[in-house]
């Protein structure tokens, strides 16, 4: 149900932005976070545009119950911690199902950074990097971040709210990295 409320408030959105005209648009999308202009103006355009090659698969596993956000409390803290940084952060079933990205990051001078976490360790995480990395390739999703933390480690929301913010003002585009800690 979460995530039909989400596409519903999404796509509605997404359609009042369409009848403004260009100008309207470009002054609206300059006073929102980069974060929040990035995931309309680009990638739920892109996914509202284009095929969706998982989109059967993410179907039947809502349908079945077998999808739920595991990392939701994690990327909730995460969240936290970013905001009190003046950092901005978007987390949509979309593009965590479709793009392999379970946040949107920008730290308060950077640029919006794709973020996928995984508690899975760094010496198993291999597969589950190479397809992410091929997903965002996919999207045409230019920066991002793959984390495989310890959740038991010592100050490991920390380590990733810093390590994400760093990458949203130093990663380059066309650049994606894996971490592990």
């Amino acid at each position: 149900m979460d995530f039909l409320l989400e596409l519903i408030y999404d796509a509605q959105f997404w359609l009042d932005l369409k009848i403004l005209t260009p100008e309207e648009r470009e002054e609206f999308f300059d006073r929102i976070a980069p974060t929040t202009r990035y995931w309309y103006e680009d990638l739920f355009y892109k996914w509202f545009s284009e095929r969706d090659r998982k989109f059967y698969t993410w179907k039947q596993k809502l349908r079945s119950g077998e999808f739920d956000r595991e990392d939701a409390e994690i990327v909730n803290s995460i969240a936290s911690q970013i905001e009190s940084c003046e950092g901005t952060i978007v987390y949509r079933y979309v593009a965590d199902l479709s793009m392999a990205t379970d946040a949107i990051v920008s730290s308060p001078t950077g640029q919006p950074l794709c973020v996928q976490l995984t508690s899975m360790s760094d010496r198993f995480a291999q597969n589950k990097y190479e397809q992410w990395e091929k997903t965002l390739r996919e999207w045409g999703i230019e920066r991002g971040i793959f984390v495989s933390y310890n959740p038991g480690g010592d100050d490991f929301i920390l380590k990733l709210v810093n390590v994400v913010l760093y990458n949203s003002k130093n990663l380059p585009a066309q650049k994606y990295l894996k971490f592990s800690f």
